[in-house]
């Protein structure tokens, strides 16, 4: 049986143990054990999905009767414990970003495929259901060949993190690595590594607090937008502008997806949601969807004995590295 430990319970760790109470009506598995340092949090999450609650990374690691671990801690830590995991032969899924710089990214990659487990990284847009709407319809070529792309990204500043991490660059990246990554992912998902990358930053307040990058493909760009440099009251907003030959597709997460064709009426697609339950862990989303929805393809594959191969550990690698290329801060040829 699948036996999974969640290690952090901050935001992050508290929506997946929302989605894995959700998700145990519908797949076979359990969660076993929790970890976070602080030990009223860790207690609270045992009890609700009656586990067994452990009070350090390593104590979990090295003792609980798990066979998966799922990592939610802040990103400075994402690789000394996945690797730590991996070392015992658990398969492992590590949220976003994989890890604070591309060569421990790398590393993490290749050390997972040597011990032959399943892996899988936190990149949630894949398995956004507006956004695999988008997937969809670009590489069926619905309404023909992709124009240009706009992928934007804006929060409040993320007050959440336990003792502020997320604002100390040294400790999640800054808003490049945390944020914009979702976008820079989500390109390179679509169409790869683009031809030219140009970028342009102005921190205001913490470092590279907003930022825009134009991804030169050959017949198209992408531009993406992120940052998290405004008041707690600001709504969190995740939008994409899509135009092809045939339509614009307009998507955000306040407003909905619709669809204005060059001929015809404009409508909104009827997308299935597998769930639509919401988590009160005080981030900046409240909607489980594509958290829900990453893990239960992470469980389904190894369940089915069928590695995942939709967001790859190498995949979160080569978003880290092209962050940070973007971090250079200037025009950058591959």
């Amino acid at each position: 049986m699948l036996k999974i430990g969640i290690i952090g319970l901050g935001f992050m760790g508290k929506m997946h143990a929302t989605a894995y109470r959700q998700l145990q009506s519908v797949l076979d598995f359990k969660v076993t054990a929790v970890a976070d340092t602080d030990r009223e949090r860790a207690d609270q999450t045992a009890k609700i999905l009656e586990a067994k609650a452990y009070y350090s990374p390593l104590e979990l690691i090295d003792t609980a009767d798990v066979n998966t671990v799922d990592i939610c801690l802040p990103t400075w830590l994402h690789y000394d414990y996945a690797s730590k995991a991996l070392s015992k032969g658990f398969n492992i899924f590590v949220e976003k970003p994989l890890c604070l710089n591309s060569k421990e990214a790398y590393e993490l990659a290749k050390q997972a495929e040597e011990m032959n487990v399943f892996s899988q990284v936190g990149q949630c847009l894949r398995f956004w259901t507006e956004y695999e709407y988008l997937k969809s319809v670009t590489e069926e070529g619905v309404y023909g060949k992709m124009k240009h792309l706009k992928l934007r990204r804006l929060s409040p500043r993320p007050g959440w993190g336990s003792n502020n991490w997320l604002l100390n660059e040294n400790m999640s990246g800054g808003a490049t690595l945390d944020l914009q990554i979702h976008d820079v992912d989500f390109a390179l998902y679509l169409f790869g590594k683009p031809r030219k990358v140009t970028t342009f930053m102005n921190p205001t307040g913490e470092k590279f607090a907003s930022i825009v990058s134009e991804l030169k493909y050959k017949d198209f760009t992408v531009i993406t937008e992120g940052s998290w440099d405004y008041p707690s009251s600001f709504p969190f907003e995740m939008s994409y502008i899509a135009a092809f030959e045939k339509a614009t597709i307009v998507f955000s997460s306040l407003h909905g997806l619709h669809v204005y064709p060059e001929q015809g009426d404009s409508f909104c697609p009827e997308l299935k949601k597998e769930s639509m339950a919401q988590s009160d862990a005080g981030g900046n989303i409240s909607d489980l969807g594509g958290y829900y929805n990453e893990l239960y393809y992470f469980i389904d594959c190894i369940n089915k004995d069928i590695p995942p191969v939709k967001a790859p550990l190498l995949a979160g690698a080569e978003a880290v590295e092209l962050i940070e290329i973007q971090k250079l801060n200037r025009s950058y040829d591959f």
